[in-house]
């Protein structure tokens, strides 16, 4: 005759289970993607989350700026003083026109603010809001991940705005006949001779596209990477307590959930801010490059 213990055990998934189910979307689709990008699935729970906390991003930013008083400034106040100042200066280092600045600079402390918190849902327990999700719907199978950024599709999509950022700041900046020019002749300059002014062309058209899609997938993966590694190794941990609650044995375990958690989060803290800080910065460094000519 089987425990209790010994019957949930049996029910239970395994860990390869466990972790796939965990790292399945909620889609359009219902089942996991065959592929990490698939432009014909819509993974509804990056765009909730994502969406929402940008939604809670514009709100934090609408709150100091109403707010915000010209005498000693409250402990919320000072802290978006101090953010806002320190974001303005790492843009007025990197880009020097004045006028993109009114525009970029609160543009990379939304950024800033918005990635940190889609960043730092990865605290949360990992089966809270899934176990949450499959309560509300009734199915016990149902799927759902929290850390926007820990999906690729997201990651890249931000990229990407930047990217365009990027195209409109150059030929606003250079215009779009200066914009042409440079992209055929930078950066193996060109030649008095037809021909090979035509070779140098196509070459320095075909490295400008490398050097824009290099720029604009290494940013959107290198946020994915290291969101996505946290999201799992938190799974990895998490089983470790699932391991203990299912055989209630091995003291060992529960200690070492609780110490490799506690450990994990107070160092994913020092990732979650170096990662939006990291691709703030590479957004600024993007856009002042579009300000200079090769």
């Amino acid at each position: 005759m089987t425990t209790g213990l010994e019957e949930a055990a049996s029910q239970a998934p395994t860990a390869g289970e466990y972790i796939v189910h965990h790292l399945t979307h909620l889609n359009n689709t219902g089942h996991k993607q065959d592929a990490i990008i698939d432009w014909s699935v819509i993974n509804y729970d990056t765009l909730f989350y994502s969406i929402t906390l940008g939604l809670i991003t514009v709100g934090i930013m609408a709150l100091a700026a109403r707010k915000a008083t010209s005498g000693v400034p409250g402990r919320f106040q000072g802290m978006v003083e101090i953010l806002f100042e320190f974001v303005r200066d790492q843009a007025k280092s990197i880009i020097h026109s004045e006028e993109s600045r009114k525009f970029v600079a609160p543009l990379a402390l939304t950024v800033f603010v918005w990635t940190l918190l889609m960043n730092a849902m990865d605290f949360l327990p990992v089966d809270l809001l899934p176990d949450a999700w499959q309560t509300a719907t009734g199915n016990h199978h149902a799927f759902m991940r929290v850390v926007p950024t820990a999906d690729l599709n997201a990651t890249l999509g931000m990229s990407m705005g930047v990217l365009l950022l990027c195209i409109y700041y150059n030929i606003k900046i250079k215009g779009l006949g200066g914009w042409l020019h440079e992209l055929v002749t930078a950066p193996f300059g060109t030649s008095k001779n037809p021909l090979l002014a035509l070779l140098l062309g196509v070459v320095n058209v075909a490295m400008q596209i490398i050097e824009f899609a290099a720029k604009t997938i290494s940013h959107g993966m290198r946020l994915f990477g290291n969101m996505y590694a946290g999201e799992l190794l938190f799974m990895l941990i998490a089983l470790m307590g699932a391991a203990w609650a299912g055989t209630g044995t091995s003291v060992a375990l529960f200690v070492g959930h609780v110490l490799a958690g506690s450990a994990w989060s107070i160092f994913h803290i020092l990732i979650v801010v170096l990662q939006a800080f990291i691709f703030m910065m590479l957004a600024l460094v993007y856009i002042g490059q579009a300000h200079e000519g090769h």
